[in-house]
C-alpha cells in the first residue's frame, strides 16, 4: 500500500534528470538479459544492438524498420500485422513457427502474430544472428530478439509525442516514469496510431490497408533489501485494421494489376502480457526466476481469391492462452571458471476456428465442374446441382502444447582465451483435435426432382512428440583491439499442424461421398484426403561461424564486427500449395539445405559525424528437395534475400544554444535483394535500396523532426504468393512524409 500512495503523490511530482542507459543496484543489472555478457567487444555471437537513441532519432517504430541495419535479418511489411515473418541467413518462416526466438523484457513472445507492434519507450533492442538454441531453445535457429524496454530506474520523466505524415498517419505517445525512492520506480505509457492506408481497392475505391493501433504499458521495479529486485511488466495491445493488399500477376503480359477483391479483408487483435522478473543476488552468484503470461485473441478475416469474382472466402479467429516458467542461475565470475544453467517450461492452449465460405463461382469451379465430369459417363446429360449459391465449411481446432527443457553452459575465461561449451534438452509434447464439417443439399438434375442433405464430417485427433539435444561450443581469442572467435551450434523450429489444410481435405471427401452415392469412382489424391498431411516434423540446423569483433583504434571511435558462416539444415519447412485449385497452404519438410556467406558491420565516429554501415549475403540454396515430378535441388530458398546492405550517416550541426541544444542530421539507406519468390526460382526481386532521411531539433523540454522514408518513391515487391493457381504480389509501401513534435519534462 505504501508504495501505491507513494505512485500517487509522485504522479505530477519534479522529476530527476535522465540517467545512462543502464543502471546496477548492488550487483543486480536491472536492465541486460541475465543469459548474455555485455562486453559486445569480447563475445562469441553475431549481433546488432539499437539503443533508444538510435531508434528514436531515426524515427523507427517497428521491428520491420530494422531490415538491413542488422547484415542479413530481413522482416519484409506486408499483408497485415499478423504477417510477422522473419528471414536470417537465408531461412525464415512464412507460417506457424519462427525462424526467431523474441523476449521482451526477458519474457518470450510464445506467438508469432505477436511479432509485429509498435516501439514505444524502447531502451535497447539486441538481434543477435545464429542458432540460439542451447540458452533459448524452439524457434530460435536463425537468432533471438531481445528488446529491453525502459525502466523507471533509468529514467524519470514525462514524455508526450505527436506526430502526422503521409496518407493520414498519425501517431500519439504519452509516458510518465518517477522513482519516488531509491528502491521503488513505476511508469505508465500508453500509444495511439492510425492511418487511412496507402493502396486502395479498385472494386470499391476504399482504402484497403487503413487501421488503428492501441497499446499501454504499466511497469513496476522494486528493489528489496539489498540483494533483491522485482521487476513486473504489464502490457496490452489492440489492433483493427485492413490489409492484404494484393495484387494479381499476369504473367502472360507480365503485367502486376491493381488491387481488385469484392469481399472485404481485416486484421483484428487483442493482446495482454503480463511478465515479473525475480531476481537474487549473492557474492558469487545470481538467481533469476521469470514468469509470463500471454493471452491473444485475433481474427483474421480474408477474399482468399483475391479477385473481384465470388470464389470463397477464408476466417481464422484464434484465441490461445501461454504460460511460461523460467529459473536461471549463474556465477559472477569474470574470470577463470564460470557457468549458468537454467530450466524452463511452458503450456499453451489455443483454440482456433478456420471457416472456408464457398461462393458460387468456387462452389462451380472448385466442386461442380470437376464432379460433373466424372459422371458424365455414368450419367451422360446430368448435372449434379446444390440448393444454395453458398455453403460453409466449418474447420474447428484445440491444440495443446506442453514443452520443457534443461540447460547448462560452462565457460572458462581468461585474460587471452574464452572457451564455453553448453548444452540443451527439449521435451515437446502437442495434440490437435479437429472438427471439420459441412451440411449441403444435392440432387442430380433431371435425374432427381428434390434435394436430398449431404452432412460430411471429418474429426479426430492428432499429436506430435518430439525431443532435441543442442548443444553450443565457442572459442575466442582476445587481444587488445578485440577478439576472433569460432562457433558451433545447434537450433531447431519446432513442428505442428496443418491447420488451413482442412477445408481441402473436406472439400476432396464431399466430392468422393457424392460420387460413391451415384456410384461412380474418382481418382483420389490421397494425399489431401485424411489426416496424414496434417503434421510437419521440426526443422534442425547446425550452424558453423567464425567472426571478430574490433575496435582498432585507441579512442575506440571505429568499431567493426564480421563474420563468416556455413548453415547445414535438414527437414527444412517450407510453405507450399496442395497442386490443382487448392483453397489451404500446408507446411512442408522439404529435405535438405545450406547456406554459407558473411556480414560485416562498422561504425566511426569524429567529433560531431558518425558512419554507419553494414553488409550481409546468404547464398542458401536446397542441397536435395523433390516435389512431385519437380527437383529443385541447387535452387535459392524462396523469400529470402540473398544480400542486405545499409549505411547512414548522423551528424550534430552546430548551433547556438539559444537556438537549439541538439541539432541533428540524419540519412540512411538500405537495401535487399535479389529475393526468389518460388522453389523453382522463375520469379524474383533485384536487389533494391530505400533512402530516408530526417532532422531533429531539441531546445529544452520541446523538440521537433520531419523525417521521410522511401523518399525517391521506389517501386518493389515485398511478397509472392499464389491461390487456386493465381500469382499475387503485394507491393512495398511508397514516400512516407512526416512531422513529429515532442515535449519532455
Amino acid at each position: 500500500m505504501q508504495y501505491l500512495i507513494i505512485t500517487l503523490l509522485t504522479l505530477f511530482s519534479p522529476v530527476k534528470e535522465e540517467f545512462g542507459d543502464s543502471v546496477t543496484l548492488q550487483g543486480i543489472d536491472i536492465v541486460a538479459s541475465i543469459k548474455q555478457d555485455d562486453d559486445s567487444r569480447n563475445n562469441t555471437r553475431s549481433s546488432s544492438r539499437f539503443s533508444r537513441t538510435t531508434l528514436e532519432n531515426r524515427h523507427i517504430t517497428s521491428l520491420k524498420e530494422l531490415t538491413s541495419l542488422a547484415p542479413n535479418f530481413y522482416q519484409p511489411d506486408y499483408g497485415s500485422r499478423m504477417t510477422s515473418s522473419i528471414y536470417v541467413r537465408g531461412f525464415g518462416s512464412r507460417i506457424d513457427q519462427p525462424i526467431v526466438g523474441m523476449n521482451i523484457d526477458e519474457m518470450p513472445i510464445m506467438n508469432k502474430n505477436n511479432y509485429d507492434f509498435e516501439l514505444f519507450d524502447v531502451a535497447d533492442i539486441e538481434i543477435i544472428r545464429g542458432a540460439q538454441g542451447t540458452l533459448y531453445g524452439r524457434n530460435t535457429a536463425g537468432g533471438a530478439v531481445n528488446i529491453q524496454t525502459l525502466s523507471p530506474l533509468n529514467f524519470q520523466g514525462k514524455r508526450f509525442t505527436a506526430e502526422y505524415g503521409t496518407a493520414g498517419s498519425m501517431r500519439i505517445k504519452a509516458s510518465h516514469y518517477a522513482a519516488p525512492t531509491d528502491k521503488f520506480g513505476w511508469s505508465a505509457s500508453v500509444h495511439y496510431n492510425h492511418t487511412d492506408g496507402f493502396f486502395t481497392n479498385a472494386y470499391d475505391g476504399s482504402k484497403c490497408d487503413k487501421g488503428d493501433n492501441f497499446a499501454a504499458r504499466l511497469r513496476q521495479v522494486f528493489k528489496i533489501a539489498d540483494r533483491w529486485s522485482i521487476d513486473n511488466s504489464l502490457t496490452a495491445g489492440y489492433t483493427d485494421e485492413g490489409g492484404y493488399a494484393y495484387r494479381f500477376y499476369d504473367a502472360e503480359n507480365h503485367r502486376l494489376m491493381p488491387v481488385n477483391y469484392n469481399d472485404p479483408c481485416s486484421y483484428r487483435r487483442l493482446n495482454i502480457a503480463d511478465g515479473i522478473t525475480i531476481k537474487y543476488s549473492l557474492p558469487e552468484v545470481i538467481f533469476s526466476s521469470t514468469t509470463g503470461y500471454s493471452y491473444t485473441d485475433d481474427r483474421m478475416r480474408m477474399d482468399n481469391d483475391f479477385l473481384p469474382e465470388a470464389y470463397f472466402t477464408l476466417g481464422q479467429y484464434q484465441r490461445e492462452h501461454s504460460l511460461t516458467q523460467e529459473f536461471v542461475a549463474k556465477s559472477k565470475k569474470s574470470e577463470g571458471f564460470g557457468w549458468l544453467g537454467g530450466i524452463f517450461a511452458f503450456y499453451k492452449h489455443q483454440k482456433l476456428s478456420a471457416p472456408v465460405l464457398f461462393k458460387e463461382q468456387g462452389i462451380k469451379s472448385l466442386i461442380l465442374d470437376n464432379a460433373n465430369s466424372g459422371l458424365q459417363t455414368a450419367f451422360p446429360g446430368s448435372q449434379l446441382q446444390f440448393d444454395s449459391d453458398e455453403f460453409l465449411i466449418n474447420d474447428d481446432f484445440t491444440t495443446p502444447t506442453l514443452g520443457a527443457s534443461l540447460y547448462a553452459q560452462l565457460s572458462y575465461d581468461s585474460e587471452q582465451w574464452n572457451v564455453t561449451a553448453g548444452i540443451r534438452a527439449d521435451g515437446e509434447h502437442s495434440s490437435m483435435k479437429y472438427d471439420s464439417r459441412a451440411d449441403i443439399n444435392y440432387r442430380l438434375y433431371p435425374n432427381m426432382s428434390t434435394f436430398l442433405p449431404l452432412n460430411t464430417r471429418f474429426n479426430g485427433k492428432e499429436e506430435l512428440n518430439t525431443t532435441e539435444i543442442m548443444p553450443k561450443l565457442s572459442v575466442a581469442y582476445k587481444h587488445g583491439k578485440g577478439n576472433v572467435y569460432a562457433s558451433v551450434s545447434k537450433g531447431y523450429k519446432a513442428g505442428g499442424f496443418n491447420t488451413q489444410l482442412f477445408s481441402d481435405i473436406l472439400k476432396n471427401r464431399m466430392k468422393n461421398e457424392l460420387m460413391d452415392k451415384f456410384g461412380v469412382q474418382m481418382e483420389n489424391n490421397a494425399e489431401y484426403n485424411d489426416a496424414s498431411a496434417t503434421t510437419y516434423r521440426p526443422e534442425e540446423s547446425l550452424h558453423y561461424e567464425v567472426g571478430t569483433h574490433l575496435a582498432p583504434l585507441a579512442d575506440g571511435s571505429l568499431k567493426i564486427d564480421a563474420a563468416l558462416f556455413l548453415i547445414e539444415c535438414k527437414n527444412q519447412q517450407l510453405t507450399v500449395f496442395p497442386d490443382g485449385t487448392s483453397t489451404g497452404r500446408m507446411m512442408s519438410n522439404a529435405g535438405k539445405s545450406r547456406s554459407y556467406g558473411a556480414e560485416v558491420s562498422a561504425s566511426y565516429t569524429l567529433q560531431r559525424l558518425t558512419l554507419e554501415g553494414s553488409y550481409g549475403y546468404a547464398h542458401a540454396t536446397f542441397r536435395s528437395y523433390k516435389s512431385g515430378s519437380n527437383d529443385y535441388s541447387g535452387n535459392h530458398l524462396p523469400l529470402a534475400p540473398r544480400e542486405t546492405m545499409s549505411a547512414n550517416l548522423s551528424y550534430r550541426i552546430p548551433a547556438p544554444k539559444n537556438i537549439a541544444n541538439h541539432l541533428i542530421l540524419n540519412i540512411g539507406w538500405n537495401g535487399v535483394g535479389r529475393i526468389y519468390w518460388d522453389e523453382s526460382n522463375s520469379l524474383s526481386q533485384a536487389f533494391y535500396g530505400l533512402a530516408s532521411a530526417s532532422i531533429s531539433w531539441e531546445k529544452g523540454h520541446y523538440g521537433a523532426s520531419i523525417w521521410g522514408k522511401n523518399l525517391f518513391d521506389e517501386e518493389y515487391k515485398a511478397f509472392y504468393f499464389e491461390s487456386m493457381q493465381h500469382p499475387f504480389f503485394s507491393l512495398g509501401k511508397p514516400q512516407l512524409i512526416g512531422i513529429t513534435l515532442h515535449y519532455n519534462l
